[in-house]
């Protein structure tokens, strides 16, 4: 057993709590908020030991639960590497969830303390939490008051790689969210192989502009494994980014955030000359969008795959030579392997199922023991997500296994779709579900959103280009167009509110 800040030799160098070191370039800037508050690097052992101290005054100890539902802030990630100290686990919820969303998580894994923003405290309340704070994006709030004049708890709790660390909600694209107990040895593991897959180091400034809860993992901590300073904006607004990407080396960010950029005329190779990385994932990204992106900034978008259960599972290299349908290898010390539905690895370029080996394994979900044995095949996880690898162990991720359509009996892998249907003009987004046909047991639905030059779509005609590049079982037996996709907190397409949308819509026709 050690505390966190002597973990090194087995997980990693440069683990999160070696943030706590006040040798760590004291005076350099560790994160700056959108209304221009800094912390240093020199400050964070104090201040995250204030904080620890108020938390562990309402009984938060190792193994408690600790939730925080906050706009972004530096305290807000502060809170987080407070309840590290304690050996507790953070619980992350997004701000933007509805009250009865957030009523259900808090509900479910009954949190010892909770910070939360102001403009969610009543929703906290009905949920009957003993101990709530507050701290609003300001940094203002019970929280920061209550640890201002407390005498700091300078000792960290004793942890090992399985110590539990964190409970994500998963996003909900299928159903209720459920929680995924991460480890210690995950956490840390993940974030410095990000660190070293992105090439972070002391100099780069990473502009943060994702969500506060889904930001944390993947965003946050490989920037802080890596050394990097942070500029933190409240949520990804374009006039915010154009005026903040010159002081930045590294941005993140899902596909709707780059195509919102490609919408500004502003947005080119001068205002980007100072960049070093652009990262993309959590939703697929169009081939046309990912070619017109290099050419207009000289840059390669670099793409990644996770999931809640394992935070990130492949990524690209910085050296790598990147294309738009590749998520990268496998992380360093993991593996992956694409399977049949016997559990059996197929050939390179033979599509199956995803699963993945990892050296600090998932924990498990929450108080769901049988869920928990079903993620996993042996020692490997089962992801659930469906996709290829090539012969130098590069991954394309085609979709979730949920999403896997089988109409008279033919597999139909719903991207291929998608990337041909987004090729038309005038689309600028596709989804493709699979909906009950009388005759052959699925359908295949496409489902468009348009852009400004979508009023000269056909549907006759964009079905005749579809039949040039697909086979006649993968063509969509209609094609519905939607203002506006409905989406996650993530920017996904939730194909599960699609499907109950057209779940009656070949139902009119004959049986035969």
């Amino acid at each position: 057993t050690r505390s966190l800040c002597d973990w090194s030799s087995d997980v990693c160098s440069s683990d999160l709590a070696a943030l706590f070191d006040p040798t760590r370039e004291p005076d350099r800037i560790f994160m700056e908020s959108f209304d221009g508050r800094r912390i240093r690097f020199g400050e964070v052992d104090d201040i995250t030991a204030r904080y620890a101290a108020l938390l562990a005054g309402s009984d938060v100890g190792p193994g408690s639960l600790v939730a925080g539902i906050l706009e972004k802030s530096p305290e807000g990630i502060l809170l987080y590497l407070a309840t590290c100290r304690l050996g507790a686990i953070y619980l992350p919820i997004h701000i933007g969830l509805t009250d009865a969303e957030i009523e259900h998580i808090v509900g479910d894994a009954g949190p010892a303390a909770v910070v939360c923003d102001p403009s969610r405290r009543a929703a906290i309340d009905a949920t009957g939490a003993e101990s709530v704070f507050t701290l609003a994006s300001d940094g203002s709030g019970t929280f920061t008051e209550g640890s201002a004049p407390i005498q700091p708890r300078r000792e960290l709790a004793a942890a090992t790689a399985d110590t539990p660390n964190a409970m994500v909600y998963t996003s909900g694209t299928t159903g209720k969210p459920k929680g995924a107990l991460l480890s210690c040895g995950s956490v840390i593991w993940n974030a410095r192989s990000l660190a070293a897959c992105w090439g972070i180091h002391a100099g780069d400034v990473l502009l943060h502009a994702n969500p506060m809860a889904y930001g944390l993992f993947g965003t946050t901590t490989p920037a802080l494994a890596g050394g990097a300073s942070m500029i933190l904006l409240p949520k990804f607004e374009t006039e915010a980014v154009l005026a903040q990407l010159p002081r930045a080396t590294i941005f993140a960010g899902v596909p709707t955030y780059y195509s919102r950029l490609m919408a500004d005329p502003r947005f080119d190779r001068e205002l980007v000359g100072g960049m070093r990385l652009f990262v993309t994932g959590s939703a697929p990204m169009r081939s046309a969008s990912f070619a017109a992106f290099s050419q207009r900034t000289g840059h390669v978008l670099l793409d990644r795959y996770g999931l809640t259960e394992v935070l990130i599972a492949t990524s690209n290299r910085v050296g790598d030579q990147r294309r738009a349908d590749n998520s990268g290898a496998a992380l360093p010390g993991s593996q992956v392997r694409i399977v049949d539905g016997d559990g059996e690895p197929v050939r390179p370029g033979v599509v199956g199922m995803i699963e993945l080996r990892q050296p600090y394994r998932f924990l498990g979900y929450w108080r769901d023991p049988e869920k928990t044995a079903k993620a996993f095949r042996d020692d490997w996880f089962v992801t659930g997500d469906f996709g290829r690898m090539d012969e130098d162990g590069q991954v394309s991720v085609l979709g979730r296994g949920a999403d896997l359509i089988i109409t008279g009996g033919l597999n139909v892998y719903p991207k291929e779709v998608e990337a041909a249907l987004n090729a038309i003009d005038g689309v600028l987004e596709s989804a493709v579900i699979g909906v009950p046909h009388p005759d052959f047991g699925e359908a295949v639905l496409a489902v468009v959103q348009l852009d400004g030059a979508g009023a000269a779509f056909d549907r006759s005609e964009a079905l005749k280009k579809l039949k040039s590049s697909l086979s006649g079982y993968k063509l969509p037996k209609d094609i519905e167009i939607l203002e506006d996709m409905p989406r996650n907190t993530l920017g996904k397409v939730q194909k599960n509110l699609l499907r109950q949308r057209f779940l009656s819509r070949f139902d009119h026709l004959p049986r035969p």
